[in-house]
Formats: structure tokens, C-alpha cells, sequence
């Protein structure tokens, strides 16, 4: 996998991430940082990241149990270490999960699942950070 990472410059803290799958988008730091706030900060496209990654484990494993006609948000919050490098050392998310007859064990399972066996990025941030997880089910 690679990542290209171009500072656009000469001024301000804007970078352009081109993915190998052909997507870009742009980080930018804060105005207090030097940034222009034109794009979201490199460690919130982490933080987003992984919201993705589980995200799309906990929707492919309740498609694959038979759950259907789903719909998933999941807000996450987060602490940092005070001092450089700082690491999350929190994230909790929060699962919002909406569908017909779904199964509350399924849910339970399908979000264990991603973060214990799956989600490389939620098990990569487990290593500097306690990863917590609840949720709640909508009927559809």
C-alpha cells in the first residue's frame, strides 16, 4: 500500500494525500499551527479512519449474519497525551445502529469482531490507546 504526501506550500501547513486506489484529499493544521484550516488535521483523518474501517467491518459482518436494510453512524470521541508525541490514549465510539429485527447479540458481535480481529487500524491504535465501544439500536 502507499500514500503520497505533498506539501502544497510555500505558506501555510496544506498537504495533498494521494491514496494508491486514486483518491486525494487535503489536511491542513490549525491557524494557531500555521494552517489555513482548509482541510481536517492529519491525526482527525486518523481518528476518521479507523471510524471507517469499523464502520465497514461492523456493516459487512451484519450483512453476512443475515441482517438487512441496516444503517450505521458512529461518533467517536477522543483524549490525547499532553506532551509530544500525542497519542490517543482514549477513543470511545459510540454505535447507532437502525434496521429491522436486528439482534442486539449480532450487533454486539459484529463490533467486538471488527475491533479484536479485524480492523487493523483500531487494533494498531490499541497499542497506545484504552478503545471502548458501545452502541444502541434504532428500529427502522
Amino acid at each position: 500500500m502507499e500514500c503520497k504526501v505533498k506539501w502544497v506550500g510555500p505558506d501555510g501547513m496544506s498537504f495533498v494525500a494521494e491514496t494508491e486506489s486514486g483518491h486525494a484529499f487535503v489536511m491542513d493544521g490549525a491557524p494557531e499551527g500555521g494552517g489555513r484550516n482548509l482541510g481536517p488535521r492529519p491525526m482527525e483523518t486518523v481518528l476518521a479512519g479507523t471510524g471507517g474501517c469499523t464502520a465497514y467491518d461492523v456493516v459487512l459482518i451484519l450483512r453476512k449474519s443475515g441482517q438487512s436494510n441496516i444503517g450505521l453512524r458512529s461518533p467517536a470521541h477522543f483524549e490525547r497525551a499532553e506532551t509530544d508525541p500525542k497519542v490517543f490514549t482514549k477513543i470511545h465510539m459510540h454505535f447507532v445502529v437502525r434496521g429491522k429485527d436486528l439482534k442486539p447479540s449480532m450487533v454486539e458481535n459484529a463490533i467486538k469482531l471488527s475491533h479484536n480481529k479485524y480492523c487493523s487500524a483500531s487494533i494498531m491504535l490499541g497499542k497506545t490507546a484504552q478503545i471502548s465501544h458501545d452502541y444502541e439500536i434504532l428500529p427502522d
